[in-house]
C-alpha cells in the first residue's frame, strides 16, 4: 500500500511501487486531467506538480511521491469555480483539441507560483517543455499573461520591453 497526498487529500492505493504516478492518478484516483501523451516524458501532457515543481507523471514512479504533495489540474479549481489559470485558458480559447491543456496549466501554475510577473520570454522558456500539436501557442501565451495579471496585485504583467 502506498499513501499519497493529492490535491490536499490523503489517499491509500494498492499499486506496484514502480507504477507511473500518471496511471495511479487516472486509474486509482479517477483524476483524469493529466493525460498519457507519449509515455516518454517528451510531450508534457502528463505534467503535475510535486512539492511545487512541474513533474512529468508518466516518468515518476508512484513510490517517489510518498510524503510529498501532489497537485493536479483538478486541484486548481472546479467546473463551477475555475482557478485563475483555468479561467484564463478558457477566456483566451487556448485549447483547440484540449489534450495538452492540463499539462500546460500545471507548468504555468509552477511558473506563476515562482514568478507572478513573468515576461513573455520567461513564459515561453517555462512552457517549452510542453508540446501543443494544434498550434495554439500564442493563445497559451496570452492565457498565462492574463492569469498573471489576475493573480498578481499591482497591475499587468511585464512585457519584454520593460
Amino acid at each position: 500500500m502506498i499513501t499519497l497526498k493529492v490535491n490536499g487529500r490523503t489517499h491509500i492505493v494498492d499499486a506496484d511501487p514502480a507504477t507511473p504516478l500518471l496511471y495511479v492518478l487516472r486509474h486509482d484516483l479517477a483524476l483524469n486531467g493529466a493525460k498519457f501523451g507519449c509515455g516518454l516524458g517528451q510531450c508534457g501532457a502528463c505534467t503535475v506538480m510535486i512539492d511545487g515543481n512541474a513533474v512529468l507523471s508518466c516518468l515518476t514512479p508512484v513510490s517517489a511521491v510518498q510524503q510529498r504533495s501532489v497537485k493536479t489540474v483538478e486541484g486548481l479549481g472546479t467546473a463551477e469555480n475555475l482557478g485563475p489559470l483555468q479561467r484564463a485558458f478558457a477566456e483566451e480559447q487556448a485549447a483547440q483539441c484540449g489534450y495538452c491543456i492540463a499539462g500546460m496549466i500545471m507548468r504555468a501554475q509552477t511558473l506563476l507560483e515562482r514568478n507572478p510577473a513573468p515576461t513573455d520570454a520567461e513564459i515561453r522558456r517555462a512552457m517549452a517543455t510542453n508540446l501543443c500539436r494544434c498550434g495554439t501557442h500564442m493563445r497559451i501565451l496570452r492565457a498565462v499573461r492574463r492569469a498573471a495579471e489576475a493573480i498578481r496585485p499591482g497591475g499587468p504583467a511585464r512585457s519584454d520591453a520593460s
